[in-house]
């Protein structure tokens, strides 16, 4: 669900915090991630490291391009995971303006799938 993929996300992050120039005390304080239920369906686990980029660079400060979107399923010790309809969700990337995405590297054989167009 994307309630434990933010719950992974946040006990990496704040696993590793110093690692990313995160002061751990930031940590003493309640991190809230509102996932709305209505709009775009969202479901499973690939918003992982989506979720885990976007904490790090909100407590970090640092900048993340608007058009980089990413795809992966993150455990908690920062492996990252295939996903499923990888083809779908580099379509709609693609629809959405996005000129970078991040897939997992288990997912690579499954870019095959898509066109040359979008690639």
């Amino acid at each position: 669900t994307m309630e434990e993929s933010a719950k992974v996300a946040i006990s990496y992050v704040k696993a590793n915090a110093k690692d990313f120039g995160i002061d751990p005390k930031l940590f003493e304080n309640d991190i809230h991630i509102h996932v709305p239920k209505g709009g775009i369906p969202k479901d499973g686990p690939s918003a992982g490291i989506a979720l885990t980029t976007a904490i790090i660079s909100a407590l970090a400060d640092k900048k993340i391009p608007r058009d980089i979107g990413m795809t992966g399923e993150i455990t908690l010790h920062g492996q990252v995971s295939g996903i499923g309809g990888l083809r779908e969700k580099i379509n709609a990337a693609h629809r959405k303006g996005l000129k970078t995405v991040f897939i997992p590297q288990s997912n690579e054989k499954d870019s095959e799938d898509i066109s040359s167009e979008v690639k």
